[in-house]
Protein backbone atom coordinates (compact mmCIF):
# COMPACT_ATOMS: atom_id res chain seq x y z
CA UNK A 1 0.00 0.00 0.00
CA UNK A 2 1.46 3.34 -1.09
CA UNK A 3 0.87 6.48 1.00
CA UNK A 4 -1.23 7.63 -1.55
CA UNK A 5 -3.11 4.73 -0.81
CA UNK A 6 -3.38 5.22 2.83
CA UNK A 7 -4.13 9.17 2.55
CA UNK A 8 -7.04 8.16 -0.28
CA UNK A 9 -8.16 5.60 3.15
CA UNK A 10 -7.65 7.74 5.49
CA UNK A 11 -9.68 10.39 4.03
CA UNK A 12 -12.61 8.27 2.82
CA UNK A 13 -12.67 6.92 6.47
CA UNK A 14 -12.84 10.49 7.95
CA UNK A 15 -16.02 11.24 5.44
CA UNK A 16 -17.75 8.59 6.34
CA UNK A 17 -17.69 8.35 9.61
CA UNK A 18 -18.53 12.16 9.59
CA UNK A 19 -22.18 10.72 7.89
CA UNK A 20 -22.37 7.80 10.54
CA UNK A 21 -22.17 10.76 13.02
CA UNK A 22 -25.61 11.31 11.27
CA UNK A 23 -26.53 7.84 10.60
CA UNK A 24 -24.92 5.08 11.68
CA UNK A 25 -25.74 2.42 9.27
CA UNK A 26 -26.26 4.15 6.34
CA UNK A 27 -22.30 5.11 5.58
CA UNK A 28 -21.60 1.24 6.45
CA UNK A 29 -24.25 -0.11 3.98
CA UNK A 30 -22.78 1.85 1.48
CA UNK A 31 -19.59 0.67 2.34
CA UNK A 32 -20.68 -2.63 2.02
CA UNK A 33 -22.57 -2.05 -1.66
CA UNK A 34 -19.49 -0.28 -2.87
CA UNK A 35 -16.89 -3.40 -1.49
CA UNK A 36 -19.08 -5.81 -2.93
CA UNK A 37 -19.38 -4.21 -6.58
CA UNK A 38 -15.57 -4.02 -6.22
CA UNK A 39 -15.70 0.06 -6.08
CA UNK A 40 -14.00 0.76 -2.73
CA UNK A 41 -10.97 -2.35 -1.47
CA UNK A 42 -11.01 -3.18 1.64
CA UNK A 43 -8.38 -4.72 4.38
CA UNK A 44 -8.31 -8.59 4.17
CA UNK A 45 -9.50 -8.77 7.64
CA UNK A 46 -12.80 -6.48 6.53
CA UNK A 47 -14.17 -8.18 4.11
CA UNK A 48 -17.39 -9.79 5.57
CA UNK A 49 -18.33 -6.60 5.38
CA UNK A 50 -19.26 -6.62 1.47
CA UNK A 51 -21.07 -10.23 1.83
CA UNK A 52 -24.35 -10.95 1.55
CA UNK A 53 -25.34 -11.55 4.89
CA UNK A 54 -23.72 -8.13 6.03
CA UNK A 55 -25.69 -6.06 2.83
CA UNK A 56 -29.21 -7.62 4.43
CA UNK A 57 -28.65 -6.98 7.94
CA UNK A 58 -27.47 -3.49 7.10
CA UNK A 59 -30.64 -2.81 5.04
CA UNK A 60 -32.30 -3.63 8.11
CA UNK A 61 -30.70 -1.70 10.27
CA UNK A 62 -30.88 1.10 8.09
CA UNK A 63 -34.18 1.29 7.77
CA UNK A 64 -35.35 0.80 10.88
CA UNK A 65 -32.76 3.40 12.22
CA UNK A 66 -33.97 5.88 9.62
CA UNK A 67 -38.28 5.11 10.34
CA UNK A 68 -37.23 4.92 14.07
CA UNK A 69 -35.75 8.50 13.66
CA UNK A 70 -38.84 10.34 12.54
CA UNK A 71 -40.72 9.41 15.85
CA UNK A 72 -40.63 11.65 18.54
CA UNK A 73 -39.08 11.39 21.66
CA UNK A 74 -38.02 8.03 20.40
CA UNK A 75 -35.02 9.95 18.38
CA UNK A 76 -34.26 11.24 21.77
CA UNK A 77 -33.45 7.78 23.06
CA UNK A 78 -31.84 6.90 19.95
CA UNK A 79 -29.38 9.27 20.27
CA UNK A 80 -28.25 8.10 23.70
CA UNK A 81 -27.50 4.68 22.11
CA UNK A 82 -26.30 6.13 18.68
CA UNK A 83 -23.10 8.02 20.22
CA UNK A 84 -21.37 5.03 21.23
CA UNK A 85 -22.49 2.95 17.63
CA UNK A 86 -21.58 6.09 15.75
CA UNK A 87 -17.82 5.87 16.95
CA UNK A 88 -17.59 2.81 16.63
CA UNK A 89 -19.07 2.50 13.18
CA UNK A 90 -16.51 5.67 12.18
CA UNK A 91 -13.35 3.49 14.04
CA UNK A 92 -14.65 0.27 11.72
CA UNK A 93 -14.80 1.90 8.83
CA UNK A 94 -11.25 3.69 8.66
CA UNK A 95 -10.00 1.05 10.52
CA UNK A 96 -11.19 -1.04 6.44
CA UNK A 97 -9.29 1.27 4.66
CA UNK A 98 -6.00 1.20 6.46
CA UNK A 99 -4.94 -1.97 5.15
CA UNK A 100 -1.09 -3.23 6.04
CA UNK A 101 -0.43 -0.96 8.24
CA UNK A 102 0.71 -1.51 11.53
CA UNK A 103 -1.91 -2.89 13.32
CA UNK A 104 -0.95 -0.24 15.92
CA UNK A 105 -1.08 2.53 13.69
CA UNK A 106 -4.17 0.75 11.95
CA UNK A 107 -6.58 0.77 15.27
CA UNK A 108 -5.23 4.44 16.37
CA UNK A 109 -5.74 6.27 13.41
CA UNK A 110 -9.06 4.81 13.01
CA UNK A 111 -10.15 5.68 16.70
CA UNK A 112 -8.66 9.31 16.84
CA UNK A 113 -10.05 10.01 13.04
CA UNK A 114 -12.79 7.64 12.05
CA UNK A 115 -14.26 7.31 16.03
CA UNK A 116 -13.09 11.13 17.22
CA UNK A 117 -15.34 12.56 13.73
CA UNK A 118 -18.30 10.42 14.13
CA UNK A 119 -18.35 11.30 17.94
CA UNK A 120 -18.28 14.58 17.43
CA UNK A 121 -21.40 14.92 14.77
CA UNK A 122 -23.18 13.09 16.82
CA UNK A 123 -22.27 14.75 19.80
CA UNK A 124 -23.44 18.13 17.83
CA UNK A 125 -26.82 16.94 16.25
CA UNK A 126 -27.87 15.44 19.70
CA UNK A 127 -26.97 18.60 20.78
CA UNK A 128 -29.72 20.17 17.93
CA UNK A 129 -32.26 17.53 18.41
CA UNK A 130 -32.47 18.64 22.33
CA UNK A 131 -32.91 22.24 21.53
CA UNK A 132 -35.36 20.93 19.31
CA UNK A 133 -37.20 19.04 21.51
CA UNK A 134 -37.03 21.46 24.19
CA UNK A 135 -38.43 24.82 21.67
CA UNK A 136 -40.54 22.68 19.74
CA UNK A 137 -41.89 19.71 22.52
CA UNK A 138 -40.62 17.37 19.80
CA UNK A 139 -42.58 18.33 16.82
CA UNK A 140 -39.74 20.35 15.30
CA UNK A 141 -37.49 16.79 15.15
CA UNK A 142 -39.24 15.23 12.28
CA UNK A 143 -37.50 17.93 10.59
CA UNK A 144 -33.87 18.10 12.21
CA UNK A 145 -34.39 13.67 11.42
CA UNK A 146 -34.70 14.79 7.78
CA UNK A 147 -31.72 17.28 7.57
CA UNK A 148 -29.58 14.69 9.22
CA UNK A 149 -30.69 12.04 6.97
CA UNK A 150 -30.12 14.18 3.88
CA UNK A 151 -26.76 15.38 5.41
CA UNK A 152 -25.71 11.75 5.82
CA UNK A 153 -26.76 10.78 2.37
CA UNK A 154 -25.03 13.39 0.72
CA UNK A 155 -21.61 13.02 2.86
CA UNK A 156 -21.52 9.57 2.09
CA UNK A 157 -22.01 10.22 -1.72
CA UNK A 158 -19.59 12.81 -1.21
CA UNK A 159 -16.94 10.81 -0.24
CA UNK A 160 -16.69 7.61 -2.12
CA UNK A 161 -16.37 9.57 -5.26
CA UNK A 162 -14.34 12.70 -3.70
CA UNK A 163 -13.05 11.27 -0.60
CA UNK A 164 -9.82 13.69 -0.47
CA UNK A 165 -11.85 16.93 -0.80
CA UNK A 166 -14.87 15.29 1.40
CA UNK A 167 -12.46 14.87 4.39
CA UNK A 168 -11.15 18.73 3.63
CA UNK A 169 -14.71 19.89 4.06
CA UNK A 170 -15.49 17.67 7.57
CA UNK A 171 -11.96 18.96 9.16
CA UNK A 172 -12.50 22.67 7.98
CA UNK A 173 -15.82 22.25 9.26
CA UNK A 174 -14.67 20.72 12.74
CA UNK A 175 -12.21 23.32 12.87
CA UNK A 176 -14.55 26.33 12.07
CA UNK A 177 -16.98 25.03 15.06
CA UNK A 178 -13.94 24.86 17.27
CA UNK A 179 -13.24 28.27 16.76
CA UNK A 180 -17.13 29.72 17.17
CA UNK A 181 -17.13 27.54 20.02
CA UNK A 182 -14.14 28.83 21.92
CA UNK A 183 -15.08 32.35 20.82
CA UNK A 184 -18.19 31.95 22.29
CA UNK A 185 -17.20 31.06 25.34
CA UNK A 186 -14.55 33.80 25.48
CA UNK A 187 -16.99 36.53 24.76
CA UNK A 188 -18.98 34.64 27.92
CA UNK A 189 -16.16 34.83 30.22
CA UNK A 190 -15.32 38.44 29.36
CA UNK A 191 -19.09 39.69 30.13
CA UNK A 192 -19.25 37.33 33.14
CA UNK A 193 -15.93 39.49 34.21
CA UNK A 194 -17.71 42.35 33.29
CA UNK A 195 -20.89 42.32 35.21
CA UNK A 196 -18.92 41.08 38.26
CA UNK A 197 -16.92 44.53 38.04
Amino acid sequence: MTTLDTMMGLCLGIGLSAACGLRVFLPLLSLSVASHLGWIPLAASFQWVASPPAMVALIVATFIEVTAYFVPWLDNLLDSLSGPAAVLAGTLITASQLDQLNPLLQWGLALIAGGGTAGVVQGATSLLRGTSTIATAGLGNPLVASAELGGAVMGTLFSLSLPFLAASVVLGGMLAGTIALWRRRARQRQESACHSC
